[in-house]
């Protein structure tokens, strides 16, 4: 059992330190928990109860060692990488460990994934260094041959591109194969097909804003939330009511709830690792605020979207399946909850919204993300495009 203890910092803040004891000729392990400001006594004790199981969770598990340890851990892997001979040795020896450090876990199962389903079979047991541009450009012309969709071989080809810069600049190959690989292509085929739109426009927006007033009160909350903010569905899913000022409309995105069948529903930090504060449309207030008082009436919960009858956070696949049948219901094709985080930046960009304000909204490290993935065009703003162009040459013309 954690031992769990109230201190005090320098500057009079309250923590809580959870120490684990690990037996017999191994140090305890320690971590701080901090309670936000005006929490009662209850909420802390189920919260601190909370912390200190996942934590003595991950003690267990071996996520979390002392300094010493990892000092140990990162020597032996030093020696182990000296001896890597294949490719497969080095994605589960090196690699992976690496990345791991610096992605979130949904990231590192869809590498782990990959790895083991496309580019073990193939390349694995070949040593590192043999590995030839001609025998990984077969293993993506074989995947396309095979029918695989376009997405599928260039996440290969990112990956492998990674996996053999990291060899070469620390010197366990000589050569980069990938500097002679090409990026795959579409296939004719996948290029004739037609593409779904990526975004909803205002009209279409408008159409499921109305259709939602047949829903549920959290439904309503939960979807208006996400189109009004463009947030992801962790972050909605993540969100808590100390995060939530209904007076100055505004949220603290502060948490990603995320799941992976190997670790279940866990809260991380949001994508950049950074908090960031929103503001929200006067609707979306008021049905905040009727949803907190549906709440309380019911099961009260830390989480602004929780379970049906428990104070759990809602699980963060439960809105794709929402959605889902929502789209069967009203004919709203192709919903999900990440083409509404589409539709808030192309709507707000097409129609005059500069592009750092709603990188900065949406959460984006780098303003080329919301270029690059987020604006879509549609035929009104392109034609204002070429209005403006013409009235721009009558000017010149008329000599103003």
């Amino acid at each position: 059992m954690p031992s769990i203890r109230e201190e005090q910092t320098k500057a009079g803040n309250k923590f809580y330190e959870i120490r684990v004891s690990r037996g017999r000729g191994k140090s305890y392990l320690t971590t701080r928990w901090y309670p936000p400001e005006g929490w009662s006594k209850r909420a802390i004790d189920r919260e601190l109860a909370k912390q200190a199981a996942e934590f003595e969770r991950q003690v267990q598990a071996g996520e979390v060692v002392s300094r010493e340890e990892q000092a140990e851990i990162d020597r032996q892997r030093a020696l182990e990488s000296a001896k890597i001979k294949t490719l497969k040795q080095y994605g589960d020896g090196v690699f992976m460990p690496a990345k791991t450090v610096t992605m979130s876990e949904n990231s590192r199962n869809s590498y782990q994934g990959i790895l083991r389903k496309w580019v073990y079979p193939a390349l694995g047991e070949l040593k590192l260094p043999d590995i030839t541009a001609a025998e990984i450009s077969a293993l993506l012309l074989s995947m396309q041959a095979a029918g695989k969709a376009q997405g599928t071989c260039v996440k290969v080809y990112a990956i492998l591109k990674s996996l053999f810069k990291m060899a070469y600049l620390s010197d366990l190959i000589d050569r980069n194969p990938m500097d002679k690989v090409e990026r795959p292509k579409p296939r004719k085929d996948e290029l004739k097909k037609p593409t779904e739109a990526e975004s909803y426009t205002a009209g279409e927006l408008k159409y499921i804003l109305d259709c939602l007033q047949n829903e549920p009160l959290k439904w309503q909350a939960f979807m208006s939330l996400l189109i009004d903010t463009g947030l992801r569905r962790g972050e909605a899913c993540g969100l808590r009511w100390e995060f939530v000022d209904l007076k100055a409309g505004r949220i603290t995105i502060a948490g990603n709830l995320c799941y992976t069948p190997a670790r279940g529903v866990y809260m991380d930090t949001p994508k950049t690792s950074q908090a960031r504060t929103v503001d929200i449309a006067p609707d979306v207030v008021e049905l905040l605020r009727a949803l907190r008082l549906e709440q309380a009436a019911g099961c009260l919960s830390p989480y602004v979207f929780s379970q049906e009858g428990s104070a759990e956070p809602m699980h963060p696949q439960t809105p794709t399946r929402y959605m889902r049948d929502f789209a069967k219901r009203y004919n709203v094709p192709g919903l999900h909850p990440h083409k509404l985080r589409h539709s808030f930046a192309s709507v707000a960009i097409t129609n005059g919204a500069d592009v750092a304000s709603v990188s900065e909204k949406l959460g984006h490290a780098d303003k080329s993300t919301t270029l690059r993935m987020y604006t879509h065009a549609d035929a009104e703003s392109v034609k204002r495009a070429g209005d403006i162009f013409r009235n721009a040459l009558k000017t010149a013309e008329n000599g103003e």
